[in-house]
């Protein structure tokens, strides 16, 4: 239970429908005294107390259960090692694949229950070829994207009641209905262990800034950051670069290259990506049965899903989309999928551009 109106109605449900519930809210910060910012976070001391609230309205056990080591080391500590690596991580995919459906299903199971229960918005289907994970009915806020980490195994012990739900303002409702204090609460966004929202300044102090060049395509240098890990594929506001473009158009990040501390930028086309490949991939259930298949491909949580023809050779998994990416940063994760269902997940470790140097 977050503190959430989401995990409130979820832990809701799965009581009305007679399962033994019991809520646990994760500490997932040594600093005590975390206090939330606004919609900020989602594991502070309010948090913890808006989860303990609802249990009791509930009439559930809660307790809180300390992963703040875990979570340091499985999703902060990756988190600034793929930005020093010139990456762009999502550590809610982190947190889903480590924490969530890891560590607290582990100890769940450990301690004698069954599944783990969320609020999250997504479908679970049984079928006599295992559970399969889709999407939720409104699309709005669906989470499968990030929930496709999850494997055949962990799949088997998890539970979704909002999955079906057709739309936010329902489960409010719902809330209210109930007498649950966080049924106008704010949804949490950002980074949770960033609650001020200043990642550039929270990763300057964890991975340090030091000058370097920002090139053009051609490697000429064109102007000069305090810090490659500030700046990310896609990114165009905070150049500040000394020759202008010979077209007068704006330059975008295209690469961040760690290893000599240079930011390469070019022409938004040169962001179009033709391809996309990675080594560290999953199946959300049953794998697929060719080494190429059709899937649809979705880079972002709310990004749309692109048409694809995906292939697994040596054990990376590629993926060529009908229509370019647009603006894809390695680090990323790509989550594939079958109609509604989610067949699987990876990091994107390297991409391809549709634009030749060139152009």
């Amino acid at each position: 239970m977050s503190g959430g109106v989401d995990s409130a109605v979820a832990a809701a449900r799965a009581v009305e429908a007679g399962h033994d519930v019991v809520g646990v809210h994760l500490a997932l910060s040594r600093a005590g005294g975390t206090l939330r910012a606004g919609s900020r976070g989602c594991c502070t001391i309010e948090d913890a107390m808006d989860a303990r609230r609802a249990a009791d309205k509930l009439g559930m056990p809660f307790y809180v259960w300390d992963f703040s080591e875990r979570f340091r080391d499985d999703v902060i500590d990756d988190f600034v090692a793929e930005y020093r690596a010139g990456r762009t991580p999502n550590p809610c995919m982190r947190c889903n694949e480590k924490i969530k459906f890891a560590a607290l299903l582990e100890r769940a199971i450990e301690l004698g229950f069954d599944a783990v229960c969320t609020g999250h918005y997504a479908t679970l289907v049984d079928t006599p070829a295992g559970r399969e994970l889709h999407r939720a009915s409104d699309n709005a806020k669906d989470q499968s994207y990030v929930l496709g980490v999850l494997t055949a195994e962990q799949l088997a012990h998890t539970y979704f009641p909002l999955g079906s739900t057709p739309s936010k303002a329902l489960v409010r409702a719902e809330a209210e209905q109930r007498g649950l204090s966080v049924a106008q609460k704010p949804d949490s966004h950002d980074i949770c262990f960033i609650p001020d929202g200043d990642t550039r300044g929270w990763l300057a102090d964890k991975v340090g800034a030091e000058r370097g060049d920002i090139l053009d395509r051609t490697g000429a240098v064109i102007g000069s950051h305090e810090g490659a890990h500030a700046f990310t594929v896609g990114q165009r506001r905070g150049l500040q670069l000394g020759v202008p473009a010979a077209d007068g158009k704006p330059r975008f990040v295209l690469e961040v290259r760690p290893v000599n501390n240079t930011v390469v930028v070019g022409p938004k086309e040169a962001l179009a990506c033709a391809e996309i490949a990675g080594e560290r991939f999953t199946w959300a259930g049953r794998a697929p049965s060719a080494v190429e298949f059709a899937c649809d491909v979705q880079i972002r949580a709310h990004a749309d899903p692109v048409p694809a023809i995906a292939s697994l050779v040596d054990g990376v998994l590629t993926v060529r989309p009908d229509a370019p990416f647009d603006g894809v940063a390695p680090g990323q994760t790509a989550v594939l999928y079958d109609g509604t269902r989610v067949v699987g997940q990876f990091t994107i470790d390297r991409t391809v551009s549709a634009v030749p140097v060139e152009a």
